[in-house]
């Protein structure tokens, strides 16, 4: 056998890895703002003010609009997922556990991803609604109402996040559903999601909960949030001799942050579920 059957079985398992938590791994972060190749701890997101147009003389000096600059500090976290696989269990089970496992990481390091957003996300501090009702296609124009008093382009690049009993809600509102008003159902990367009133909708299990029926959910622009990378999932398998089993070990460095509070709104919708 070649002494380099361990590299390749390293990097098929790191492959899947990639492929697992691209595809099924996480929900959220294709919906914002996010960079990638961060070095160091932190890194910084720009938020530009307003500018203001006016004339000038002939031969005169352009205006300056004077932007304002407000950087914004993302701060980055390390997080690890890791498992044992037994070499004599491989033999006696009929799955490929290479898969198996490499799925498991994948998952739980993109449902930390999510949580980071969604962290970030319950920042917000505009809203509607009061958790004494479920979502409603009144409470929805409200809040779409609060992003166009903003100036919030509505350029295609607005999402919106609900829980499972409030996507049930919105299969309840006769536009959501029908072909005539939303068209084909769209794939955001594997996972269902309706485009509709100009927001593309995200069904999405773990967003905050309180009190057993109090669920926030959100609509926002995908610049209101920030997501900064400075490691992406990265694999590394080692065999332990004593324990007869290889520990496989997945591990990325990220963060999220409000970067701007005027472009997202929570939705205060009572939960049933």
């Amino acid at each position: 056998m070649s002494v380099s059957i361990d590299q390749v079985f390293v990097k098929q398992f790191e492959a899947d890895v990639h492929l697992a938590y691209q595809q099924m791994g996480t929900k959220l972060r294709s919906t914002i703002r996010s960079k990638s190749g961060v070095v160091g701890q932190s890194t910084t997101f720009q938020t530009i003010g307003r500018g203001t147009a006016s004339t000038k003389s002939r031969h005169g000096i352009v205006p300056v609009m004077n932007l304002n600059h407000q950087p914004v500090e993302c701060v980055l976290q390390d997080y690890y997922a890791g498992d044992w696989v037994d070499s004599l269990d491989e033999l006696k089970t009929n799955i490929d556990e290479r898969r198996v496992v490499a799925s498991a990481g994948a998952y739980a390091l993109g449902r930390k991803t999510d949580e980071l957003i969604i962290d970030a996300m319950n920042g917000a501090t505009a809203y509607v609604g009061n958790f004494s009702a479920g979502l409603s296609k009144s409470m929805i124009l409200q809040a779409i109402e609060k992003l166009n008093e903003k100036d919030v382009p509505d350029d295609g690049r607005r999402f919106g996040v609900v829980g499972v009993h409030q996507w049930n809600e919105l299969l309840g509102i006769t536009e959501f559903v029908s072909a005539d008003y939303v068209g084909d159902n769209p794939m955001v990367k594997g996972y269902e999601a309706r485009k509709w009133l100009g927001i593309t909708w995200v069904l999405h299990n773990d967003l905050p909960l309180s009190n057993t029926t109090e669920r926030s959910c959100f609509i926002y622009h995908a610049s209101s949030i920030g997501h900064a990378c400075g490691q992406e999932v990265k694999t590394d398998i080692t065999w332990h001799g004593e324990r007869a089993a290889h520990f496989i070990s997945n591990s990325m460095s990220q963060g999220a942050v409000l970067i701007d509070q005027d472009g997202i709104v929570r939705l205060k919708c009572k939960d049933n579920a």
